[in-house]
């Protein structure tokens, strides 16, 4: 019995996931970013992460051609920033009212973001749609707050116990 897309879509709405947006900066394409939630740790040593990006996602280009790429893991107050990064306006536009800086390879890292890894592309491998790119951590940037969750469809946060 196969699973259909859809069931596979409402079986995923129960796993809770933290929300990041993955940044790249290439000569040709300039700064570009993505809301992701496929995003995990994959080694300590070395120190490695992995995300999954769609094939048909601009930012893949960026990141093809540049090499490298920024993790941003968002905190309870940037819901706008994930909306922004998630679609519906260019790459311009993601990026205007958006604190950031350039990291160590020209990626943008988000300065307001809980959490910012940034990483030089080891290793990149087709799944399906996406692409899964395996990233080592060059420098690791870790700030105060909660972080932003995403359940069955909405942002969620933490509740203090």
């Amino acid at each position: 019995m196969t699973v259909s897309a859809d069931e596979f879509k409402q079986a995923l709405q129960l796993w809770a996931t933290g929300v990041s947006v993955v940044t790249t900066h290439s000569e040709k394409w300039g700064p570009q970013g993505m809301t992701v939630s496929a995003f995990s740790s994959l080694s300590v040593e070395p120190p490695q992460i992995l995300v999954c990006i769609n094939d048909r996602a601009d930012t893949l280009q960026g990141i093809d051609e540049s090499k490298c790429f920024v993790v941003n893991v968002l905190n309870k107050d940037q819901q706008e920033i994930s909306n922004q990064f998630a679609g519906g306006c260019n790459q311009q536009q993601r990026f205007e009212n958006t604190a950031w800086q350039a990291g160590i390879n020209g990626a943008p890292v988000l300065t307001d973001s809980l959490m910012s890894l940034e990483c030089k592309v080891v290793e990149k491998v087709r799944a399906g749609t996406h692409w899964i790119i395996i990233g080592e951590i060059q420098v690791c940037v870790c700030r105060s707050g909660e972080p932003i969750l995403y359940y069955c469809g909405a942002y969620r946060h933490l509740e203090a116990t």
